[in-house]
């Protein structure tokens, strides 16, 4: 006598020569305890077989045939599929078929079966038993009439009752065209999604000459990827739970090994969560599926946040993306990001589980709205880029002492187009300012703003606030750029990956601050300081600028910004090059000059090489911006990097400097050196001292380690 799985595979493996990727023919064990298990494949369409073991098997309501018309043309609506069951009377082996049903007006359904491969003839041995609509965590079966059988379709008489059968388990989804790729021990395997669950999925594997499913060792892990359009969905180590199939096609069952994933380098310094109210809701298209999907949010911060399912029917699985997925906020506001399932976590004593999901990515004005939102919830008194009178800003900025005598009257020639430069930073929507405010009963008491200038790197700036309101109303404004820059650097939209900034080296409180981190950090290559000279140049009159005594002002090429990075690097090796877009092949400025293209804005760059035959003399950095951008103006200046001394040699360096003023037309402009020492060297004056301070945000943890022991005065 033959077994139960020589009969399966008599029936539903073609002979050679048939067309077998074509077969839609799935058989199904009988249920049994451990089918109906947490690593079961299916809700099996068996679930009421005599003699099956049903002891977790619920029997519901009975269902009219008009509710089972309906239920049908929904399927055929969805484009979905029933499973037509097939019994074999000696062996009690029951087979399925994936079939789609045609419009129904209640008493006769034609269903036609997804391939058309001879399926009449692959079961002579078998009777017809019943129709199962799987409908997640529930089946409808239906026992109805076999009319006739062919090799298009099946056509039956509905019962005038059926009756839903409920599995007390993990509901199953089914896939289409989810492409996997299965590897083990560098043997590689292409196949399908067929469906999946929270904690497994059902895969179809095809062995392609030479290869054999023997290659997969059934005690070994197993290397899934999941992808669709181009996009990886998953991918992870598992286990495999069972297999079945022919020489050809394998249908697998694998369990991920792992119910949370470190997508990032964990830090000692992580996102502060707030539960919102009202709570937001998650809107997303599930990857797998292509079914809208919402659920909602238990707490929030601006890396990441956590939400709820119901157990048995969770659809979220730890390393798995969403591409695209919107936060709904109760004022209809959505917030569309890119995120990724960190975890999977029982709640005990109740049916749900908490899922927590990393934002990979999301637009710059996105993230600040819902930073704005989660600042507001901390402490009703900061605000992030919110709308702003510009006039009390200015009122501010003079009663603070940020706007000092000496600064005033170097600004006040240029009030007008400063004021239109500030209206454009703080009331338009920007993907390259941020604005941070410490206010109490409306009246500004703290004021930080940040600007993206480079590629990569965010310049912070206007740092102010009154001394009337101690050190709170300072502290509090800097504490929001380090929650900041926490929760938003990773994402690649925001591009910051470096933070710095220029301060007086005799500015007590940035020296306390910024000084105080380089030396707490102690590592450049995390945080470091250089010094320029500052000086304002205007040409002599009747001076050409055309003098150089043999020396040539050229375009720089990437092998001068090579070498200017090895004369860097023997003097002080931190993060000036890398912030300031100064090495070779760095800095892609299209999208950066875009933005402020599109603000009415104006931002310019251009790098100059002095040199001497083929010696490498100097780098000169053009920077050109509106002015006030930076009230300092150090947004809108030439940076000088001298690789030789003679470079600041006065009638040599007032040359070059009437040169590059004559190239770019502008008759009065900033001028930074650097080095410092060459500088000194020269006897060259200036007019005053900028440290350069640079934080990469790699080493944020340390930053704000310092930073949290500034704030214990708060």
């Amino acid at each position: 006598m033959k077994t139960t799985n020589e009969v399966v595979n008599e029936i539903s493996v073609p002979a050679a020569g048939s067309e077998q990727e074509e077969s839609n023919i799935r058989p199904h064990a009988i249920l049994s305890e451990e089918s109906l298990g947490s690593r079961a494949t299916v809700p099996s369409p068996t679930a009421i077989i005599p003699g099956s073991d049903q002891t977790r098997i619920q029997r519901g309501k009975r269902v009219g045939i008009k509710e089972l018309t309906n239920k049908i043309n929904c399927i055929n609506f969805q484009d979905t599929t029933v499973w037509i069951n097939f019994k074999h009377p000696q062996y009690d082996q029951i087979i399925s078929l994936d079939a789609r049903p045609q419009p129904c007006l209640g008493e006769e359904l034609e269903c036609r079966w997804m391939r058309i491969n001879g399926v009449h003839r692959k079961l002579p041995a078998y009777r017809f038993q019943s129709l199962v609509i799987p409908d997640g965590k529930r089946l409808l079966v239906v026992e109805p009439e076999l009319l006739s059988l062919s090799d298009e379709g099946i056509r039956l008489r509905l019962p005038e009752n059926s009756h839903e059968v409920s599995l007390r388990k993990t509901a199953r989804y089914p896939c289409r065209g989810i492409r996997v790729q299965a590897t083990q021990n560098s043997a590689v395997f292409e196949g399908l999604l067929l469906d999946f669950n929270a904690i497994s999925f059902r895969v179809e594997l095809t062995a392609v000459d030479p290869q054999t499913f023997d290659w997969i060792h059934p005690e070994h892990a197993i290397h899934l990827v999941i992808a669709a359009g181009g996009d990886v969905l998953y991918s992870g180590v598992c286990e495999i739970i069972r297999q079945s199939g022919d020489y050809s096609i394998g249908i697998f069952v694998l369990a991920p090994l792992k119910q949370k994933i470190s997508r990032f380098e964990r830090k000692e310094f992580r996102s502060h969560r707030q539960v919102l109210t009202p709570s937001p809701d998650i809107i997303f298209k599930h990857p797998f599926t292509g079914r809208r999907i919402e659920l909602k949010v238990l707490d929030s911060s601006g890396a990441g946040f956590s939400v709820t399912e119901d157990r048995d029917a969770s659809v979220l699985l730890p390393g798995m993306i969403l591409p695209e997925l919107e936060l709904l906020f109760a004022n209809g506001h959505r917030l569309k990001c890119r995120a990724q399932v960190i975890y999977r976590q029982e709640l005990e004593d109740t049916p749900w589980v908490k899922c927590g999901l990393a934002l990979l990515d999301m637009d710059g004005r996105d993230h600040v709205h819902l930073m704005a939102v989660l600042h507001q919830a901390q402490n009703p008194n900061t605000y992030l880029c919110n709308d702003i009178d510009v006039d009390a800003l200015w009122d501010f900025f003079f009663e603070a002492g940020f706007i000092y005598p000496e600064k005033y009257v170097h600004i006040q020639k240029n009030k007008t187009e400063i004021k239109a430069t500030y209206e454009k930073l703080y009331n338009l929507d920007s993907q390259i300012a941020r604005h941070f405010i410490y206010q109490e009963r409306g009246h500004i008491l703290g004021h930080m703003s940040m600007l993206r200038f480079y590629a990569n790197s965010w310049l912070i700036q206007h740092h102010a606030a009154k001394t009337s309101a101690g050190h709170k109303a300072g502290l509090m404004v800097l504490d929001q750029i380090g929650r900041m820059v926490t929760e938003s650097h990773r994402l690649h939209s925001l591009h910051m990956k470096y933070i710095m900034c220029y301060y007086r080296p005799d500015n007590k409180f940035p020296r306390r601050v910024f000084g105080g981190a380089e030396h707490a950090i102690d590592d450049p290559r995390g945080c470091s300081i250089d010094c320029f000279a500052y000086m304002q140049f205007k040409p002599i009159q009747n001076d050409s600028g055309t003098s150089l005594n043999g020396w040539e002002l050229t375009n720089t090429q990437p092998e001068d910004l090579s070498e200017l990075a090895g004369f860097y690097a023997g003097g002080h090796d931190g993060l000036m090059l890398n912030a300031l877009d100064l090495q070779p092949n760095q800095g892609a400025y299209d999208e950066l000059f875009r933005e402020y293209f599109r603000l009415g804005l104006k931002r310019v760059r251009q790098l100059l090489s002095l040199k001497d035959g083929d010696r490498l003399k100097a780098i000169v950095a053009i920077n050109l911006s509106d002015f006030g951008l930076n009230l300092s103006d150090l947004t809108n200046c030439i940076k000088i990097f001298a690789l030789d001394p003679d470079v600041f040699r006065r009638d040599r360096f007032e040359s070059l400097l009437s040169m590059v003023c004559s190239r770019i037309g502008v008759e009065e402009i900033p001028v930074m050196l650097y080095p410092l020492i060459f500088v000194d060297e020269q006897r060259l004056p200036y007019d005053k001292l900028y440290n350069l301070w640079i934080c990469s945000l790699q080493y944020s943890d340390p930053y704000l380690r310092y930073l949290k022991r500034l704030l214990r005065f708060i």
